[in-house]
């Protein structure tokens, strides 16, 4: 919502309790991911406030365009939660009196398609449903009292109750952030993108650098190195829930926007190369390529990784592996014997190559026979994978 010459009392009431103030906000974050965010975070500096890890994510305070900039530059956090409330409740009509003094209608637009998510841990009210039921009607009558819209977007709302203390959280990301709006194709299995820029990270990799992703799937590895090598924030090409909210100045954002698009940097030589045995994998890749100019500093090829040979004249770079394993690997392969022809390859190929690769346990892992490798549990898909880094 644009705040127009002469403003409402419903608009002058939004500027005044919601934009000019100070808020709470909650980087949720995939364990072992909270202190890359918060290093994001410090990156990013001003207008994002006494950043501190905490269990599940990173909280921290600003005025809504410390949300803003956020969700539109943090690569590892899943999602971005703006604070509403916190109070004690061990009884409903405590609840309803509490739910009742939010403000809703300078939060929400008044034609909100409301998701409620409930979890209950060691509190007296530990129906999830009940809960929920009770706080839909005293939200919905509360925004019946705000400026009509007509965005009609699903809102999430998240209340969590632990030893009868209630948390009230609205989503401000709508789709999980690891969605950078770039994928149109896909195949079975995708790495999160939050993952990916963990991986890379960990793996050293810098926008100078050459990237080989040899199993590349849907190209993702490659995609997110070709994002940070050209400067594009995550959240470039996707919408986000808070654009519906009262309180939203698109130009605001749009500003946030346009700042970063002046830093892009786009390159014409391929210095990312994206491989597959898959033929639809590569063609993934390739169609997910041609819907963005900066995407050009990728190349895919259809290539077993057993057969790629680098250039000598190729800079040592960085090589991110993530094997098939399980059902993917099919049928008639052994993955310990797999894994040990993977760290056979690297080490007569690439060596002096920095390397960042997913096993499924520590079994396979001690197959690449790769010790100086360090290693790390990386929590993907509800398993805990092992991954390796290291030079190789």
């Amino acid at each position: 919502m644009s705040l127009s010459k002469n403003p409402s009392a419903f608009e002058k009431r939004v500027k005044r309790r919601i934009i000019a103030r100070q808020h709470e906000f909650f980087a949720v974050c995939s364990p072992g991911l909270e202190s890359l965010c918060r290093s994001e975070m410090d990156e990013l500096g001003d207008p994002i406030l006494n950043p501190r890890v905490v269990k599940g994510g990173v909280a921290f305070e600003g005025r809504l365009e410390a949300g803003y900039l956020a969700n539109l530059h943090l690569r590892s956090p899943s999602r971005l939660l703006l604070r509403l409330a916190s109070f004690k409740a061990a009884n409903f009509p405590a609840l309803e009196k509490s739910i009742s003094s939010v403000d809703w209608e300078l939060f929400l637009p008044s034609d909100a398609d409301i998701r409620i998510q409930v979890s209950c841990k060691k509190s007296r009210l530990f129906h999830s449903d009940a809960i929920a039921q009770r706080c839909r009607p005293i939200i919905q009558s509360r925004l019946s009292t705000g400026a009509p819209q007509e965005s009609g977007s699903i809102q999430t709302l998240m209340i969590r109750a632990e030893n009868d203390r209630f948390q009230v959280s609205l989503d401000m990301s709508g789709a999980l952030l690891h969605r950078r709006g770039i994928k149109g194709h896909v195949i079975s299995a995708p790495l999160r993108e939050t993952l990916a820029f963990a991986l890379l990270k960990e793996s050293g990799f810098h926008g100078g650098d050459i990237l080989v992703d040899p199993m590349c799937g849907s190209g993702t590895f490659s995609i997110e190195a070709a994002m940070i090598r050209s400067r594009v924030p995550p959240g470039f090409f996707r919408s986000f829930a808070f654009e519906a909210w009262p309180g939203f100045r698109p130009e605001n954002f749009n500003h946030l926007k346009k700042k970063a698009k002046e830093k892009f940097i786009l390159s014409r030589e391929p210095e990312i190369f994206a491989s597959d045995l898959d033929p639809r994998a590569v063609d993934a890749v390739r169609a997910n390529i041609s819907a963005h100019e900066f995407l050009n500093s990728i190349r895919a090829e259809k290539i077993d990784f057993f057969d790629i040979m680098p250039r000598p004249s190729l800079q040592k770079g960085v090589i991110l592996l993530n094997p098939p394993y399980g059902k993917r690997l099919g049928q008639g392969q052994n993955a310990d014997d797999f894994y040990h022809e993977i760290g056979q390859k690297l080490t007569r190929d690439f060596k002096g190559w920095r390397l960042g690769i997913l096993c499924p346990d520590h079994r396979t892992r001690k197959e690449l026979s790769l010790k100086q490798l360090r290693s790390r549990i990386i929590f993907h898909g509800g398993l805990n994978l092992i991954a390796g880094f290291g030079v190789i």
